[in-house]
């Protein structure tokens, strides 16, 4: 950059350059923030076909290396320490993969980890697991299917960090493990959700579709199937969905069996996405809330037996429809949302079951054919060094004479090989035999050996061959891994056919009984029970709030709260928190979640959205909504255009049938009309119809209140008209007394 004079407020006399450069932030961003993106993703967050993310494998293989397939189990201490050769990022984070790999977490359906002591658990979230110095591992023996062959070039290895070691890129397991383990991992900008399968199933899967690869998957891999066990509500169509692209969810509810005698609800198996204390601290507060009034206690009896949350209800209760309720307030029913992506050649993909298990079987299919590669090799190298014995068989004393008359020991192999015209390693073999082994029956027994290992040789190369033989080998291995390590479901599937019979209607959880609601001028919300108002004091309010409305209905209804930006928002009355007078009430901007400039100008409740909203114009128009308008099908907690805005809304008001409504303009005029005058829309947003006439200047419609509001006995025949618009008629004195009404009144 150039320099800059005193002047331009630089630097003294000669001026120095600035400390800092201008960067581009494109190039910043390509230089320092994609390589920290691409670690993430390569090499943290994302788990690769062989079902394992690197921190998982540096860990496993160090175990490898240890001897711990086999053996007694060493200190976790010992473990991670050695880890650190190949992983140098702590040991606490070293630990912590270490304990979801573990029998004694519970995370896993096919642990890796033998484990000693305490792991915590995978379904509690404060059951912390003991130090490393404590506790011991090995091996499980599912473990050497993972590595198995690792050690005849079946896969790449690389250097450690700093190039002391070599690790494996992957393992080469011997089943689809990418589908057995779950997985979890969030990356820059793509994450990863893989749900577990049972062993068995996986394994049956993986034969059918290398036999048939247009088979279908789901007669094979049932459903998901999770360490904790619980149920999961199978739904074709979402199952199909995840099987086909990767991607979905489905729904699993905890298991629960009910102490009759002690009136106690046990729940022993939860979703796997959940925690015991998640689910424990859902339940006090809907208990605090009042929606759960059956429940007397809940306590977390979790112990060496297993899972157990014990929950204490009233001897009254329905113990099903309670669960039932549960289910809908509280974790005890979670959903689990899948995300199949996959590093695959070093780039993340998302697949579908088949495309997982396609690109797995070529991965295999490589194994295999580095493995036999590697065998073959080794057994014709075998094989060219037995050859050069069985040429000195044809004269053992020749070959002893020439090693006894050679007088420089490094002219014993090139004198062997000038005598029995081998080569080097024959010679090199044949000068390493011991001189107790030169006799008859050794050299036979050597020489014999030939045979098998030329049938060997064959064998091996028709499968390198042979793509059909090298996939038998595989289907093989697997029907091996799925007889030795296959176990029965712990998830239990429900036909969702099943579940919708067994699911109680919502409104059968909700107690009713009478409620007050009350909206005040500062948009200020009250909902209290009858009960509760009988014994109540005054209403406390705002600095200079007053009530606008009040209305009285059930804890069942809906209510219909319209605002002034011509939106209404719906809310069941049972969602709605319960107050007391001596309470100023709920902020209906933040209950709502309204615009700061929004209020709430009326308010209805309904059961079944029969009748009609009336909404009278400043223009003199009134429109008659159907109620029904505002009936959806989804519990949708917002409309727009819940009446029209061509002209300001000065009365709203709701009645189940035709009635007698006062309309009253700040001309001191009144108007009482039937309602059956309007004919009924059935857009929300209709204008209306002209019901009032007004002038041009100083008539202004601005009161609509019900016929019963209005108490002149006089009002019938003085006010009424029979024919809409109409001009209507002056108010008398005895009845703006009697109304209350001023000059000029504005209701909002």
């Amino acid at each position: 950059m150039p320099k800059k004079s005193k002047k331009d407020g630089g630097h003294h006399a000669s001026g120095t350059e600035s400390k800092y450069r201008e960067q581009g932030i494109v190039d910043t961003l390509r230089t320092n923030y994609m390589p920290y993106a691409m670690s993430v993703i390569l090499s943290r967050a994302i788990p690769a076909i062989d079902g394992f993310k690197p921190a998982h494998r540096k860990l496993l293989y160090t175990m490898y290396t240890m001897g711990l397939l086999k053996g007694a189990r060493t200190k976790s201490t010992n473990v991670v320490g050695q880890t650190m050769k190949l992983n140098p990022h702590g040991d606490a984070s070293i630990y912590e993969t270490m304990v979801r790999l573990t029998k004694g977490h519970d995370a896993l359906l096919l642990p890796y980890i033998d484990s000693k002591g305490n792991f915590g658990k995978h379904y509690s979230r404060d059951m912390a697991y003991a130090a490393s110095r404590y506790t011991e591992v090995k091996l499980d023996g599912i473990c050497s299917e993972l590595f198995k062959n690792i050690d005849k070039d079946t896969v790449d290895f690389v250097d450690n960090y700093d190039g002391s070691l070599k690790e494996p890129v992957l393992f080469p397991t011997s089943f689809p493990n990418i589908l057995v383990a779950p997985n979890q991992g969030i990356a820059v900008s793509m994450s990863s959700n893989i749900c577990s399968f049972n062993l068995k199933e996986v394994c049956r899967a993986a034969a059918a579709y290398i036999k048939n690869p247009g088979c279908d998957i789901k007669k094979y891999l049932l459903a998901p199937d999770f360490s904790t066990g619980a149920q999961l509500i199978y739904d074709p169509e979402e199952i199909e969905q995840i099987y086909n692209t990767g991607t979905g969810g489905f729904r699993m509810k905890a298991k629960y069996r009910f102490d009759k005698k002690n009136s106690v609800i046990e729940i022993y198996e939860i979703p796997y996405s959940t925690t015991i204390e998640a689910v424990i601290e859902r339940i006090i507060k809907n208990v605090k809330e009042n929606k759960l009034k059956e429940i007397n206690d809940v306590r977390n009896e979790t112990d060496l037996n297993g899972l157990k949350i014990a929950i204490d209800i009233k001897r009254t209760a329905d113990q099903d429809k309670l669960m039932q309720k549960l289910y809908r307030l509280t974790p005890l029913s979670d959903r689990f949302s899948c995300n199949f992506n996959i590093l695959v050649d070093g780039a993340p993909r998302t697949m579908g079951i088949k495309g997982i298990l396609e690109e797995w079987l070529k991965f295999r299919i490589e194994c295999v054919k580095r493995q036999t590669a590697y065998d073959f090799d080794k057994k014709y190298e075998k094989h060219h060094l037995l050859a050069g014995l069985k040429q000195i068989m044809l004269d053992i004393d020749k070959a002893i004479k020439i090693i006894r008359d050679t007088e420089a020991e490094s002219q014993v192999i090139p004198n062997l090989m000038k005598g029995f015209d081998i080569d080097e390693a024959q010679a090199e073999y044949i000068a390493e035999i011991r001189l107790r082994n030169l006799n008859k029956e050794y050299l036979l027994n050597r020489v014999s050996e030939m045979e098998q290992l030329e049938s060997d040789m064959s064998r091996l190369s028709d499968i390198l061959k042979d793509p059909a033989l090298v996939k038998e080998v595989i289907i093989g291995e697997l029907n091996e891994v799925a007889k030795k390590y296959g176990t029965p479901r712990r998830t239990e599937i429900i036909p969702i056919e099943a579940e919708k019979e067994s699911r109680i209607d919502t409104e059968e959880f909700i107690e009713d009984y009478g409620i007050r609601l009350f909206l005040t001028k500062h948009n200020y919300f009250k909902k209290i029970t009858l009960v509760s108002l009988r014994s109540s004091g005054e209403q406390k309010l705002k600095e200079e709030d007053e009530i606008m409305q009040e209305l009285e209905t059930s804890n069942k209804a809906d209510v219909l709260m319209f605002s002034s930006k011509q939106n209404v928002y719906k809310v069941k009355a049972y969602d709605l928190p319960e107050t007391k007078a001596s309470n100023m009430g709920e902020y209906l901007n933040n209950l709502l979640d309204m615009d700061s400039d929004e209020y709430i100008v009326y308010m209805a409740a309904t059961y079944d959205y029969s009748g009609y909203m009336l909404f009278a114009f400043e223009n003199g128009k009134v429109a008659k909504v159907d109620m029904s308008c505002y009936a959806t099908k989804v519990n949708r907690k917002k409309l727009i255009n819940a009446y029209s805005d061509k002209s300001k809304l000065v009365g709203a008001y709701f009645t189940a049938e035709d009635t007698d409504i006062v309309l009253i303009r700040d001309a001191d005029k009144a108007l009482l009309f039937n309602t059956e005058l309007i004919l009924p829309k059935t857009t929300k947003n209709t204008v209306g119809v002209q019901v009032f006439t007004l002038k041009k200047k100083n008539s202004l419609l601005t009161r609509m209140i019900p016929r019963e509001a209005f108490v002149s006995d006089e009002a019938e025949k003085r006010y009424r008209t029979t024919q809409v618009p109409s001009g209507g008629h002056f108010l008398s004195d005895p009845d703006k007394a009697a109304n209350g009404l001023p000059s000029q009144i504005n209701l909002f």
